[in-house]
């Protein structure tokens, strides 16, 4: 069992925002972020992440919580299992009570024996393949660039290491065959550790030295390595990414450890995927400008353009450098062409601009037909921009396909504006009023003695929820998270309660007394109050307890 003090310790060591900021693209908005929610589907941004407060909300579906619940309810874990996660990806040792077993304490340690060793392993031929390619020993060494020797090797090593194999496979080293042997998955192959954004080895790349039909291999998918969360050498880059404001991504280690070696210190790159919308959040921090520099062959620009239009309909700004076919950045700064990268890389075309021409240009203008199905191609593209860089493009795109930007501007449908539905005074007053109860826990008792949760008309249950202290509620959450509930003075408070929620209910209950089933002196009574003390009292701005109300 993992010690109560040692999550609190780690928890407070979390910040929500950077938490929630790995799985999905946040935006700041006033004091808070934002962004779709995971949770359902919607197009409007109703997920709303406080840094102030350590919370999430979403206004669509209800889901809330802190950044231990978001891991949970994202990745599908239970409690331990998202305290676990978090640890290790932030690099936190967690204690765990008498006899319990530290599962990501034993992933760690597989790992990082093993690149220990195939890190003293890289001898030799090894080291002569990686000169010959550019690699010189300072960045085999910041890179950590390893030796994987032979499957009965790796085996003995884990074993004489009193590593099991059966958590070897959970981390990704060996797998299993048909009758259930254990094998190493890098076998005769330089190995290249992969580490998360927050310096934790998450897993390894192998390049083959043996003509072997897969020239590169990663780590599957396990409980530490997703692929399409990671960037490689986004570990060593990210501090000068912030500095810069510039990231390079390309599509190899030795291609991000050459352009390193070169002086281009901000180069990452993908693991045998295409940039996807899970690598947005890392993208996103620090706002760099992206260049993609990728190969110039068919797939090098097909994998560009896709990066390029996701890239710019999610708001980045950068551009595309494609390398002369046949060659790649590294092998450019290995003939000593480090000028001629360096140029490349800050002439980039802009990101929108080279969607425009691509898309373009895969079309034969000359005939009416295909300039008439670039047009809508170049459209649909346009229209997954933000209304004013559209415009802005627009003249570029007519330009490039030879029309008038106003034919644009005639196929355009305009976006329906969001039907909000108007909000009540008591139903705004009820908010702030929850609300200043959180921001104030010290009126919590004042506002009880005087209001019940029957006296609410739309907010009973978050008042429920208020009265019990269960202030993790999601109920609650969205109203703390809500930027257009204000939070009020004390004298506006006891104001709000008395001439808003209070006149309401018991001019309410004034006019049904005269049905409801009770003693007539009892009602008359109740009625005389009501008019004679109640209100009056009320309307003057003074609260009225429960008290007053008793027989």
């Amino acid at each position: 069992m993992i010690d109560p003090a040692s999550i609190e310790n780690l928890k407070n060591q979390l910040d929500v925002v950077d938490v929630v900021g790995n799985y999905i693209e946040l935006k700041r908005t006033g004091g808070n972020y934002k962004a779709v929610c995971p949770f359902h589907d919607e197009k409007t941004p109703s997920f709303v992440v406080s840094s102030s407060k350590q919370i999430y909300h979403c206004f669509g579906c209800g889901a809330g919580g802190d950044a231990i619940k978001f891991v949970m309810e994202y990745e599908k874990l239970s409690y331990p299992e998202a305290i676990e996660k978090l640890a290790r990806e932030y690099n936190f040792t967690l204690r765990y009570t008498k006899g319990s077993n530290t599962t990501s304490q034993k992933d760690k340690r597989i790992l990082e024996l093993l690149q220990k060793w195939f890190y003293k392993n890289l001898s030799g031929e090894h080291v002569e393949y990686l000169k010959k390619r550019g690699i010189s020993e300072a960045s085999i060494e910041k890179f950590g660039i390893g030796y994987a020797p032979s499957n009965q090797q790796v085996l003995n090593f884990l074993n004489q290491n009193f590593l099991p194999l059966p958590a070897a496979k959970e981390v990704g080293v060996v797998a299993t065959n048909e009758s259930g042997g254990f094998y190493a998955r890098f076998i005769e192959r330089i190995t290249f550790p992969i580490y998360s954004a927050n310096d934790l080895l998450v897993g390894f790349g192998g390049r083959t030295i043996t003509n072997h039909p897969a020239k590169y291999i990663n780590s599957p998918q396990t409980k530490l390595f997703n692929k399409s969360r990671v960037l490689y050498g986004y570990n060593i880059a990210k501090h000068n990414v912030y500095q810069k404001k510039q990231l390079i991504v390309t599509e190899g280690y030795i291609d991000v450890i050459m352009l390193h070696q070169a002086g281009f210190n901000t180069a990452v790159a993908t693991l045998g995927t295409a940039l996807t919308k899970e690598h947005l959040p890392l993208l996103k921090k620090g706002e760099p400008e992206i260049i993609l520099a990728y190969d110039g062959d068919s797939a090098g620009v097909e994998a560009a353009l896709k990066a390029a239009k996701l890239l710019s309909a999610s708001g980045f700004y950068g551009g595309v450098v494609l390398f002369p076919e046949g060659k790649d950045p590294a092998d450019m700064i290995a003939q000593g062409q480090s000028g001629e990268v360096s140029d490349m890389l800050h002439k980039a075309a802009p990101l929108y601009e080279f969607v425009i021409d691509t898309t373009v240009g895969a079309y034969d203008l000359s005939h009416p037909k295909a300039k008439e199905d670039a047009f809508f191609a170049v459209q649909s593209y346009l229209n997954t921009l933000g209304e004013i860089v559209r415009d802005s493009f627009l003249p570029y795109a007519a330009n490039a396909l030879g029309i008038s930007a106003s034919l644009f501007k005639k196929g355009r449908s305009a976006a329906p504006e969001a039907v909000r539905s108007p909000h009540s005074k008591s139903d705004i007053a009820e908010q702030s009023i929850i609300k200043t109860i959180l921001e104030n826990k010290n009126y919590l008792d004042m506002v009880a003695d005087v209001c019940s949760p029957a006296m609410f008309s739309t907010h009973k249950d978050a008042l429920k929820e208020l009265y019990a202290e269960n202030f993790d509620s999601p109920l609650l959450m969205g109203i703390a998270l809500n930027e257009t509930v204000a939070v009020m003075e004390y004298e506006e408070l006891k104001s709000t309660l008395a001439k808003v929620i209070l006149l309401r209910y018991y001019n309410s209950l004034l006019a049904k007394l005269p049905r409801m089933e009770m003693e007539f002196e009892r009602k008359s009574r109740l009625m005389r109050k009501i008019k004679t003390e109640v209100l009056p009292r009320l309307r003057s701005g003074e609260l009225v307890s429960f008290d007053a109300m008793k027989n």
